[in-house]
């Protein structure tokens, strides 16, 4: 019999996510990295088993159909043949661009490329995530994100609004669809479920938000955003080994991720798939 040696043993990594095959558990999760087609090919090039694009933002989306349908009430009293009030092409990027990077990245790499919506509600986003799907994506991630400042606002009517945001998108597309969630909810387990009932395929735990701090030198409010440690994995480590057996679900794993230890330790808990930004930026 053959001896085989530690460096001839290639263990098979490979694993579903959203009921794509990868090579590998471990993704480029959402970041500026993922915002040009050089970009993404170098996340493949670096070894990711798939992408999820740089998040598009719900107000580009509004911004861009308000702003069209002003254009397009413009004169209408006026004679029909006065083309000049339909707006220029846009240079700065946009739902437009946004769509053609899908294209180019699905058409650029081998592995799968995941586009990702960032807002608070369904307007903007169900017509738009159908033409994601058409443009090639292989899945969409929701990073949905409301912040009730009203005190009348209750804790079931914001997770309600989550929960219609995914049935809207739900049924407005066939490919797989996830969401990534923040552990702000008081029933966390609860809430993972009405999600998945609603439609999502997997879920990413968790999401980091931009949060403002205070300049003392120029007295402004500036965002800021530190990259995550890996003293930060503990919260998901623990939800997604709680969920790991309660859902029919895909789970991928975010936050802390800065060595191979991390990546071992969420696939311990149960995840199917590892993301990182931080490691990567």
């Amino acid at each position: 019999m053959k001896t085989l040696h530690a460096e001839e043993i290639v263990p098979d990594l490979s694993t579903t996510y959203l009921g794509l095959p990868l090579a590998h558990p471990v993704v480029a999760s959402a970041s500026p990295i993922g915002k040009t087609l050089d970009g993404v090919r170098s996340l493949e090039d670096g070894g990711a088993a798939a992408i999820v694009l740089a998040s598009l933002f719900e107000e580009q989306i509004i911004r861009d159909n308000e702003s069209f349908a002003r254009y397009l009430d413009a004169g209408t009293e006026s004679f029909a043949e006065s083309l000049s009030y339909f707006p220029p092409v846009r240079t700065a990027a946009g739902p437009d661009e946004y769509l053609k990077l899908v294209a180019d990245a699905r058409a650029a790499v081998d592995v799968p490329v995941i586009a990702s919506l960032n807002g608070a509600t369904e307007r903007g986003w169900v017509d738009f995530a159908a033409s994601l799907e058409a443009a090639g994506a292989h899945a969409i991630e929701l990073n949905i994100f409301y912040l009730p400042v009203s005190a009348e606002a209750t804790g079931r009517s914001v997770e309600d609004r989550y929960v219609h945001v995914v049935q809207a998108v739900r049924h407005a597309i066939k490919i797989p669809l996830a969401v990534k969630l923040s552990p702000y909810f008081s029933a966390l387990g609860e809430m993972a479920a009405r999600l998945t009932a609603a439609g999502a395929d997997g879920l990413v735990l968790f999401n980091r938000f931009y949060q403002p701090d205070f300049d003392l030198d120029k007295l402004e409010v500036v965002p800021n955003l530190e990259l995550s440690t890996p003293f930060e994995i503990r919260l998901p480590l623990l939800w997604i080994a709680v969920l790991r057996e309660r859902l029919h679900a895909s789970l991928a794993a975010t936050s802390g991720v800065q060595t191979p230890a991390e990546v071992v330790k969420y696939l311990l808990a149960g995840a199917d798939a590892v993301m990182t930004t931080s490691a990567l930026l």
